[in-house]
């Protein structure tokens, strides 16, 4: 019987090779594809593979969110996150969202089809180049020496309005697509603001983009962040830089 595999990844590209290398096994079979959390979501839930092969950086909803909620509903799929980043604090929210595995995306056609079996096998599997103190650190459930990063600070709700919001969401978009209220999505964005100690969100945007939260390329609703930021709109937040058509926001 093959082991059913679903891939989870928004570069076409990147994809269709994972599907091919994937398919080239013989007692595997790749049963899906989805091209961001929302999809992966939906489409688990509905064919629930054996394992999922998940992108952690993604538009609308991203790879964490999408495991935690996958493991929530069918806690029996295995997943291994596929991505670029090598920081303690991308491999701590893994694991903490409960990914079976973590792969780079530099690895090897041999170290991605061992990690599958791995994990397949009801084994945990991580790269090579992920620190192993950062892998001790997390499964001796040692936190005195996590350092206090800005990403750190944040809630799970809080982080995701930071990514809708790099993303050139508005605040009523991001409540419609989180199915919430409009003020919720103002207060939790007040609060991450607080926390990080920004005043527009210009300034939010550049920090997402310079600690690694998301990626350029998700970013639609902006139009060129090297774009002289002015003009602060009546909810305390700068807009410039929001939208497609000089600096309106998107809904």
């Amino acid at each position: 019987m093959k082991h059913r595999i679903m891939i989870v990844e928004d570069h076409n590209l990147l994809r269709a090779g994972l599907r091919s290398m994937i398919s080239a096994v013989a007692d595997f079979e790749v049963v899906a594809e989805a091209r961001d959390g929302k999809e992966a979501l939906r489409t688990a839930i509905a064919l629930v593979p054996d394992l999922i092969m998940m992108d952690l950086s993604m538009p609308s909803m991203n790879g964490i969110e999408a495991t935690m909620q996958i493991k929530r509903r069918s806690p029996g799929i295995r997943i291994i996150a596929l991505t670029v980043y090598k920081s303690q604090e991308y491999v701590r929210e893994a694991l903490k969202a409960g990914v079976d595995g973590y792969v780079l995306k530099d690895a090897t056609y041999d170290e991605l089809i061992v990690a599958i079996r791995s994990v397949l096998n009801g084994k945990k599997f991580l790269s090579p180049d992920v620190s192993g103190q950062v892998v001790n650190s997390y499964l001796n459930g040692d936190s005195t020496d996590k350092p206090q990063t800005p990403w750190n600070k944040l809630t799970s709700r809080e982080r995701s309005i930071v990514k809708l919001v790099a993303e050139g969401r508005t605040n009523r978009s991001a409540a419609e697509f989180l199915n919430v209220s409009q003020k919720t999505i103002e207060k939790h964005r007040a609060s991450l603001m607080h926390k990080l100690g920004l005043k527009s969100a210009t300034e939010l945007v550049l920090l997402a983009l310079e600690q690694g939260w998301v990626e350029r390329e998700h970013m639609s609703g902006y139009v060129d962040l090297n774009f002289p930021v002015s003009g602060v709109a009546e909810d305390g937040f700068d807009h410039t830089l929001l939208g497609s058509n000089n600096g309106t926001p998107t809904a």
